[in-house]
C-alpha cells in the first residue's frame, strides 16, 4: 500500500478537539486522505486524545491507515513545577505510536500531563517522556517545539544539547526532523538549520515533511480565523490570534511538494522528506479494536466463584420477597428466576449484578455488609453510619428483573405488573447492562465516593461531556466575531427553532422541503451578504467541539487502573469533581462503554431528599418509620401504620392536589389526574406513559373506558382476537407498553422474547426493510397460531403505529411508584411533606413560593423565621391549635449557611437568646455581616425584639457593639453593660433600637415588600390579600390556573397592575401591555386600542381590578387580551348579573371537586394566616362541556348543576324520586334543563319546586380595596354535593348520605345528584357542616360515586 513513493501522509494534524483550535472534523480528514489517495493520516491534537477512537473507527471504517498520535507539552522545567514566571512557558512535543506499547504509553502520557503536569496546559517533562518512550516516534516539532524555539532564540548550542538528548532517548529510527512552512521567513530559517543539524547527527535521512493541518480545506481558511476569534474573544477586524497564511488545510503530495521547491529546497530533501511519512506509516501498526468488559473484580466469599454467589443471593432473595412456600414450589416463578440466571450467566454479566447489589447494600446500612466490611466510612462510628442510610430509585427497564427484584435492587415486582427481562437484558443484543440509579441529590456524592474506596481511586473515574456549537450559538458567536451588531444577529438566531431533543440545523431552517423551514430567514439569506456570509459561516462551524465538561452523573469503574484503557483529564471544573472523583475519562460516554468498561450513572433526585426528610420528621413526630420499602402505593398496600389507607392518596390525585407529587405537579399532568380519577397504581403507570406527545390523542379513550369498567362495572373492550385481551386487558384494550408489544410478537406468533424487542426498534427508528422483515415472520407466525390474515393485518398494523410511540412499562412503573408514594405522605402527613419540600428548595424561591401557598391553601400555617426556634431548614412546631411550620434560616436571601450556622450553633450550644444584647455578647455580628443581619431583619427574624424598622435602622449600631463586646471579652475585660456595673440588658436593647417614634416610618405595604424581598414570598400577609379575598367570588379563575387549555377562551381574573408600558401602533393609535399580579402569579395583558381607549383612566400600576379577557397562547407563554377591567365592586357585580344566565348553570367539569381543607392528620381548620383561595379546575378534555361564563355564588345557590358522568346503558329509564324522600325536607327533584333549555322559575311556592327568593337589597358603591366582609355577613356558604349511581338500592344510599348529613351542624348547604340523570335535590344553607370527616363518611357509603364541596 505504502510502496508508490509519489504518496505522501500528513502526520501532522489537528481536529476540533483541539478544542476551537481545529475545526477539521476527524469524518472529514479522513475523507479528504481517502480522496487524496493517501494511504494513511495522523491525530495529533494539542495536549490530549479526546478524538483518537471515533478518528481511528473513521479511519477503519473508509480504509485509511489510522495513526495515533498526540501534541504534548514539555513543561519549561519539570512538569511539577508551577511558578508564575519561570514556567509560564512550555514547549510542543509531537509524538506517534509505534506499536501497543507506544499506543498505552502514550495513555500515560496524555493522562499524567492532565493530573500532574496540568499548569495553564498539561504538560510533561524530558524525564517522564524518557520513561514511557518505549514504542513512540517523535519529530522535532513545529515552531513552538523546544528546539526549534532554540534555534529561533539563536541558541544554536543548547539546540544542539537538546537534539542529543532526543536521540538518547529515541534513537536514530524513531526520532525525524520535522519540516514546515507557512509564509514565516523566519520558519525557512529555522528548517536550513535543521537540515544541517541532522547530517551532524546522523539524521539526514529522517527528514519529514508537515503542514500542520487545523482545517481540511482550503476553503476553510475563513471560518476557520473565525473560529480562532470566538476562543480569544475577538474580532476578525482585530484578531489577538492568528495563523501565518491560509495554507493550513489537507493538501496532495503534489502540493506539498511545489510548496518546499518554491521555499528553495533541493529536490532531494523535499523528496526524502516526503517518501519519510510513508516509512513511518509502514512502521506503525496500532489496534484499537476491543474484545470483552474490563468489570472491577469483586471478591466472593470462600468456596464461590460470581455465578455461585449470585444464585445464592438470589434464592435467599426470592423467599424474603415471595416467602418460602412460593419460594420454593410457584414453577413460573422459578422458572423465571431461571431464565434469567441462565442470561445472565450466558453474556457474562453475573459480576455487574454483584456490584450493583454491593452499591444497594452500603446505601441500605445492610447488617450483612457491616459483618463482612466493619467500615462505617463516612461516619466515625457504626451508630452514626447506620442512622444515615441513603435512599434510591431504579429508573429505566432493571425493574423487569427477577434477580434485581430478590437482590433488593429495585423494589417492584416484575411478574405481577407485566415487566419482561429481556426489555431490559437482550440475549440477541451483547451489551452491558444498565440500572441506572437515583439518589437523593444531597447524598449521592457519598455513593461515588463509596465506589472510589471500594475499588480504588485509580480506577474510578468521571465521564468527559463536550458542549458543540449548535445552530443558534454558531449565529451569535460568529455574529460576534464578524463584529455584528448583536441585535441583528440575535434576531436572525431566533429565527432557527430551539426545541429540547430535537436540534434544528442552519440548513434545515433554509431548506423549504423541510419542517423548520423559514421563508424569512431564507429572504434575508438571499438579500443581504452579511447575512448570507454569516449563515454560511456559522453553518461550517456549526456542530464543532466547543468545550470539555463532566457528565453529570455517569462514572466509569474498571479493573484495572484507567489510563491502562482510556486516556484522563483533570476534573473540568475545580480539583475534584463528584465524590472527591480526581479524574475524567478524555472519551465520552459511548465511546468507554463500547470498549467493556463498567459505565454507572449515580442519577440525583431531589424527591428522594424529600421523601428521606419527610420519612424522618414523621418518625420524630409520632414514631412511625417509613422506609422506601414500606411506603403503600397501590391499593391494599398496608404500610408502618395501617389506618392510613393508601386509596386516600387516589382520592388526593384526582381532585387536583398536586403541588409537590412526584411527575404529576404540571399543569397539564393536573388535568389528566382530574379527569382519569385514578384509582390504582396501574392507572398512575398509564397516565405517566400516556401523557406525551402521541399517545396523548389515547387520553380521552383509555379514561372512557377506565370509568366504564370501574364506575359502571361495565367492559366496553372490543379486541382484534380473545388472545389479546391478558395482554391488553390492564390498559382497557390500547397499547400502551413495549413490554405489550413484545408479548404479542411472543405469545401470538411465537417470537423469542429478545427477538420480539427487534420489532420496537425496527419500528422506532423506522427501519422499513426490519418493519416488512418482522411483518412477514409475524403475520405466519401468528396464523400458524391459528389467526387469520385479516387479524394479523390488524394487530400488525396497531403494532406498528404504537411501536414509535410506545413506552417503556419498567421506567413507568418505577417513577409511577414514587409518585404514589409522595402522593401518599402528602395525602397523609402534609405538614411533615410540606416541610420537607420547602427545606430542600429553600433556595428556589418559585418553588418556595408554590409551596408555601400549597400550606396555606391545605390550611397550613406557615409562620416567619425566628431567631430563637428557627433552624436552618424548615421545621415544625407544635404546641398551637394546630402545627405550625416555621420558616428556616437558611431561606433568606443573601444570608449564607456559614454566617447563619454561627448563630445556630450558639444557640443550640448556650440556649436562647434572650435579648438582643445578649445576642449581640454571644456572637460575633460582624462576623455574620450586616448584610445577612439586614435581611433577616427584613424577613422578621427578630420580630421578639423589634420592628424591621428599628433593626434596619440599628444595624450600624448593633454591629459595632457586637464587635465591642466581643474585643472586650477576647481581652478578658469586664462587660461595660454587665457585671460589676449591673447595668440592665434592656437598657443596652432601648439604647441599640431606637422607639419607633424617632426613627423615619415605613409604610405597611413597605414592610411586606421587605420581606418578600428577604424571603421570596410574602409570609405574614399578601398585600392583595384583603383587596382580592373580596374579589374571588366574582373571578372564574386565578391566574395559575391557566394553562394551554385555556387558549381562546373568555376568562375573568382579579390582580394587582404591577407594570404599565404604553405604545403607539403603527397607525397612530395608542395601546398598552401590562402585568397582573394576583397572591401566587402573573400573566401579561394586552390592552388593543379600542379597550385601552375605553379602561386607560382606570389603569395604572398598583391598582386592584377585575379583569375580563379572553387568553392566549403565544408559544410557550399565555397573555390576555383585555376586554374590560372593573376597579369598582359595584360595577361587577353588575358585570355579574350581565354574565348570569337565568335558569341554567355551568356544567362543572369532571374532577371539579373542592378541596377538604385539612392538615392530614385528621384536624379540620380555616386559614389563620393564609391567602387561601379555591381555584376551579381546567377545563375539561371535552371543550364543549365548559363555558367559563362566570355564575355569581347568590345566582349559582338555586341553580341546579349535574357533574358529567359516564352515559348510561342504551334503553335504560331513569329511576324516579324516592317517594317520602324526608318528611323534615323542604327539598323537591328538579329537572335540570339542558344546555339552549330554559326553565322558568316559579313565582311562588307549590308542591313541586320553590319558591323564588326575594332580591338581595342593593350594595352601596365601594371601592374594591375596600375590606372584605366577614363570612358571617356576606351570606357565602359551602354547599355538599352527593353523587348517587342510579343502580341497586339507590334509595338507600340517599337516606343513610341524608342522615349523614344531618349529625353534622352548620350553615352550608347540601345537593344530592342522580348519576347520569337530569335530576337532583337541593337543600338550602343552614343544612349541614362541610368538613372532610363529613366528606369521608359519606364516600363510605355503598352507592355514593362522588362526594365533594364547592
Amino acid at each position: 500500500m505504502c510502496e508508490n513513493h509519489n504518496q505522501f501522509v500528513h502526520l501532522h494534524c489537528h481536529s476540533e478537539y483541539s478544542l476551537l483550535d481545529g475545526l477539521s472534523r476527524v469524518n472529514d480528514l479522513v475523507a479528504r486522505a481517502a480522496e487524496l489517495d493517501q494511504p494513511a493520516i495522523a491525530l495529533t491534537d494539542h495536549g490530549a486524545m479526546y478524538g483518537t477512537m471515533p478518528f481511528y473507527r473513521a479511519a477503519k471504517a473508509a480504509g485509511v491507515k489510522p495513526i495515533i498520535g498526540i501534541e504534548t507539552y514539555l513543561a519549561q522545567r519539570t512538569m511539577v513545577d508551577k511558578d508564575p514566571q519561570l514556567d509560564k512557558n512550555r514547549f510542543h512535543m509531537l509524538l506517534l505510536a509505534e506499536n501497543q506499547t507506544g499506543y498505552l504509553n502514550l495513555l500515560q502520557i496524555a493522562s499524567a500531563s492532565q493530573l500532574d503536569g496540568y499548569y495553564y496546559k498539561p504538560r510533561i517533562d524530558r524525564a517522564f517522556m524518557a520513561r514511557h518512550k518505549d514504542g513512540l516516534i517523535a519529530t522535532t516539532g513545529c515552531m513552538a517545539a523546544e528546539i526549534p524555539r532554540a534555534l529561533g532564540d539563536r541558541n544554536p548550542k543548547l539546540a544542539k544539547q537538546l537534539m542529543g538528548e532526543y536521540l538518547d532517548i529515541f534513537g536514530k529510527d524513531r526520532l525525524f526532523i520535522e519540516l514546515q512552512e507557512h509564509s514565516i521567513p523566519e520558519l525557512t530559517t529555522i528548517n536550513r538549520q535543521l537540515i544541517e543539524m541532522a547530517a551532524h547527527f546522523g539524521l539526514e535521512n529522517n527528514l519529514l515533511a508537515t503542514n500542520d493541518v487545523h482545517y481540511t480545506l482550503a476553503s476553510d481558511a475563513d471560518p476557520h480565523e473565525v473560529l480562532l476569534c470566538i476562543q480569544t474573544g475577538s474580532t476578525v477586524k482585530d484578531p489577538k490570534l492568528t495563523f501565518s497564511d491560509k495554507e493550513y488545510y489537507v493538501k496532495s503530495r503534489d502540493e506539498m511538494f511545489h510548496l518546499f521547491q518554491r521555499n528553495g529546497y533541493q529536490e532531494e530533501i523535499i523528496l526524502n522528506a516526503l517518501s519519510n511519512s510513508l516509512r513511518i506509516v509502514e512502521m506503525c501498526n496500532v489496534s484499537l479494536d476491543s474484545k470483552g468488559y474490563h468489570l472491577p473484580e469483586f471478591d466472593v466469599p470462600a468456596g464461590h466463584d460470581p455465578h455461585s454467589y449470585l444464585r445464592q443471593l438470589c434464592e435467599r432473595g426470592l423467599v424474603w420477597r415471595y416467602g418460602a412456600d412460593r419460594a420454593a414450589n410457584d414453577a413460573e416463578l422459578r422458572a423465571r428466576l431461571d431464565h434469567e440466571l441462565n442470561i445472565i450467566g450466558r453474556m457474562g454479566f453475573e459480576t455487574y449484578f454483584l456490584i450493583v447489589w454491593d452499591l444497594c447494600e452500603w446505601a441500605a446500612r445492610s447488617d450483612e455488609w457491616w459483618e463482612q466490611h466493619q467500615d462505617p466510612f463516612p461516619y466515625d462510628s457504626y451508630s452514626q453510619w447506620k442512622e444515615n442510610d441513603i435512599w434510591w430509585n431504579v429508573r429505566g427497564s432493571g425493574a423487569g428483573s427477577v434477580v434485581a427484584f430478590t437482590l433488593g435492587i429495585t423494589s417492584i415486582e416484575p411478574i405481577i405488573n407485566g415487566l419482561i427481562f429481556e426489555r431490559f437484558l437482550n440475549p440477541g443484543r451483547v451489551s452491558m447492562p444498565d440500572i441506572d440509579l437515583d439518589y437523593p441529590d444531597d447524598v449521592r456524592h457519598w455513593m461515588v465516593a463509596y465506589s472510589k474506596r471500594r475499588y480504588g481511586s485509580e480506577k474510578v473515574a468521571q465521564i468527559i461531556t463536550f458542549g458543540t456549537l449548535g445552530a443558534r450559538a454558531a449565529i451569535r458567536d460568529v455574529g460576534r466575531a464578524m463584529d455584528m451588531p448583536l441585535e441583528e444577529v440575535d434576531v436572525l438566531a431566533r429565527m432557527v427553532p430551539a426545541i429540547p431533543g430535537k436540534p434544528v440545523k442552519i440548513e434545515n431552517v433554509l431548506d423549504k422541503e423541510h419542517e423548520f423551514y423559514s421563508s424569512e430567514l431564507e429572504q434575508k439569506y438571499k438579500a443581504e451578504t452579511a447575512v448570507r456570509e454569516l449563515l454560511d459561516t456559522a453553518r461550517n462551524l456549526e456542530g464543532v467541539a466547543r468545550h470539555a465538561s463532566s457528565h453529570a452523573a455517569g462514572v466509569i469503574i474498571s479493573d484495572r487502573p484507567l489510563q491502562e484503557y482510556v486516556p484522563l483529564n483533570k476534573p473540568t471544573s475545580g480539583d475534584e469533581g463528584l465524590g472527591g472523583v480526581d479524574r475524567v475519562t478524555q472519551w465520552p460516554m459511548e465511546v468507554v462503554e463500547s470498549i467493556g468498561l463498567l459505565k454507572v450513572d449515580f442519577l440525583g433526585l431531589s424527591t428522594l431528599t424529600v421523601m428521606r426528610r419527610a420519612a424522618r420528621l414523621i418518625e420524630e413526630r409520632y414514631g412511625t418509620v417509613y422506609t422506601m420499602d414500606n411506603i403503600p402505593y397501590d391499593e391494599g398496600h398496608v404500610g408502618p401504620d395501617s389506618t392510613k389507607k393508601p386509596e386516600i392518596l387516589f382520592d388526593m390525585l384526582g381532585r387536583g392536589d398536586v403541588a409537590g407529587v412526584f411527575q404529576v405537579e404540571g399543569a397539564g399532568m393536573r388535568r389528566l389526574m382530574m379527569e382519569m380519577k385514578p384509582r390504582r397504581f396501574d392507572h398512575i403507570i398509564a397516565a405517566i406513559s400516556l401523557y406525551r406527545p402521541g399517545p396523548m390523542e389515547n387520553i380521552p379513550e383509555y379514561i372512557r373506558r377506565m370509568h366504564s369498567a370501574i364506575y359502571d362495572n361495565k367492559d366496553i373492550v372490543e379486541y382484534h382476537s380473545p388472545t389479546l385481551e391478558p395482554i391488553l386487558k390492564d390498559t382497557y384494550g390500547i397499547l400502551v407498553y413495549q413490554e405489550q408489544i413484545i408479548r404479542i410478537a411472543s405469545d401470538l406468533a411465537g417470537y423469542e422474547p429478545g427477538e420480539a424487542d427487534m420489532i420496537r426498534k425496527a419500528v422506532s427508528k423506522k427501519k422499513r426493510d426490519l418493519m416488512d422483515k418482522h411483518r412477514s415472520q409475524f403475520t405466519d407466525g401468528a396464523m400458524a397460531r391459528g389467526l387469520s390474515r385479516e387479524v394479523c393485518e390488524a394487530i400488525w398494523g396497531d403494532i406498528e403505529f404504537f411501536a414509535r410511540y410506545g413506552f417503556n412499562k419498567a421506567h413507568a412503573a418505577d417513577y409511577a411508584k414514587v409518585t404514589c408514594q409522595t402522593a401518599f405522605l402528602k395525602a397523609h402527613y402534609p405538614v411533615e411533606y410540606l416541610t420537607a419540600m420547602l427545606s430542600v428548595e429553600r433556595d428556589n424561591t418559585e418553588k418556595v413560593r408554590r409551596y408555601f401557598a400549597e400550606a396555606k391553601n391545605l390550611g397550613i400555617d406557615v409562620g416567619p423565621p425566628d431567631i430563637n426556634t428557627s433552624g436552618l431548614d424548615f421545621t415544625i412546631e407544635d404546641g398551637g391549635e394546630r402545627p405550625l411550620i416555621r420558616f428556616g434560616l437558611g431561606a433568606i436571601k443573601n444570608a449564607g449557611a456559614a454566617a447563619l450556622m454561627t448563630i445556630i450553633e450558639e444557640r443550640e450550644a448556650n440556649g436562647p437568646f434572650k435579648s438582643l444584647q445578649e445576642l449581640c455578647k454571644r456572637v460575633d455580628l460582624k462576623r455574620v455581616g450586616k448584610r445577612p443581619l439586614e435581611y433577616m431583619a427584613k424577613a422578621r427574624v427578630f420580630d421578639a425584639w423589634g420592628t424591621p424598622a428599628q433593626f434596619v435602622d440599628a444595624l450600624d449600631r448593633i454591629v459595632n457593639f457586637s464587635s465591642s463586646e466581643q474585643a472586650t471579652a477576647s481581652t478578658g475585660q469586664m462587660s461595660l453593660f454587665g457585671g460589676a456595673t449591673g447595668a440592665p440588658a434592656l437598657k443596652v436593647a432601648v439604647d441599640l433600637l431606637h422607639d419607633p417614634k424617632n426613627i423615619a416610618p415605613i409604610k405597611h405595604k413597605e414592610l411586606l415588600e421587605w420581606e418578600k424581598e428577604a424571603l421570596g414570598v410574602h409570609v405574614s400577609e399578601h398585600p392583595l390579600e384583603r383587596p382580592l379575598k373580596m374579589l374571588q367570588p366574582h373571578t372564574n379563575a386565578s391566574i395559575t390556573d391557566l394553562d394551554s387549555n385555556w387558549n381562546g377562551r373568555q376568562v375573568r381574573l382579579a390582580g394587582m397592575i404591577s407594570t404599565l408600558r404604553t405604545l403607539t401602533t403603527k397607525k397612530g393609535d395608542p395601546m398598552a401591555f401590562a402585568t397582573l399580579e394576583d397572591l401566587d402569579g402573573k400573566i401579561d395583558l394586552v390592552f388593543f386600542p379600542r379597550t385601552w381607549q375605553e379602561c386607560r383612566g382606570s389603569v395604572a400600576v398598583d391598582q386592584v381590578m377585575l379583569v375580563t379577557g379572553k387568553v392566549q397562547l403565544k408559544g410557550e407563554d399565555l397573555n390576555l387580551i383585555v376586554d374590560r377591567v372593573d376597579t369598582n365592586l359595584q360595577i361587577a357585580q353588575d358585570a355579574d348579573a350581565l354574565h348570569t344566565p337565568t335558569a341554567t348553570a355551568v356544567p362543572t367539569p369532571r374532577g371539579a371537586a373542592a378541596k377538604p381543607v385539612s392538615n392530614g392528620n385528621g384536624q379540620a381548620h380555616g386559614h389563620k394566616n393564609g391567602h387561601a383561595h379555591m381555584p376551579p379546575p381546567p377545563p375539561a378534555f371535552d371543550e364543549d362541556e365548559f363555558d367559563p361564563a362566570f355564575v355569581p355564588p347568590a345566582a349559582a345557590a338555586k341553580v341546579a348543576t349535574a357533574q358529567p358522568t359516564p352515559a348510561a346503558p342504551v334503553g335504560y329509564q331513569p329511576p324516579p324520586p324516592p317517594p317520602n324522600f324526608d318528611e323534615d325536607s323542604e327539598a323537591r327533584p328538579i329537572v335540570v334543563p339542558t344546555r339552549g333549555e330554559t326553565a322558568a322559575a316559579p313565582a311562588k311556592a307549590n308542591g313541586n319546586g320553590h319558591s323564588t327568593p326575594p332580591p338581595p337589597p342593593a350594595e352601596p358603591r365601594q371601592p374594591l380595596v375596600s375590606p372584605a366582609p366577614t363570612r358571617q355577613t356576606n351570606g357565602i356558604h359551602k354547599m355538599v354535593v352527593v353523587e348517587v349511581r342510579p343502580v341497586g338500592n339507590w334509595q338507600e344510599a340517599c337516606r343513610r348520605a341524608l342522615t349523614k348529613v344531618n349529625e353534622y351542624e352548620g350553615e352550608d348547604g347540601l345537593t344530592i345528584v342522580i348519576s347520569g340523570q337530569n335530576l337532583k335535590m337541593e337543600f338550602g344553607n343552614g343544612r349541614t357542616r362541610s368538613c372532610p370527616d363529613l366528606l369521608e363518611s359519606l364516600r363510605t357509603i355503598p352507592g355514593i360515586a362522588k362526594v365533594y364541596s364547592q
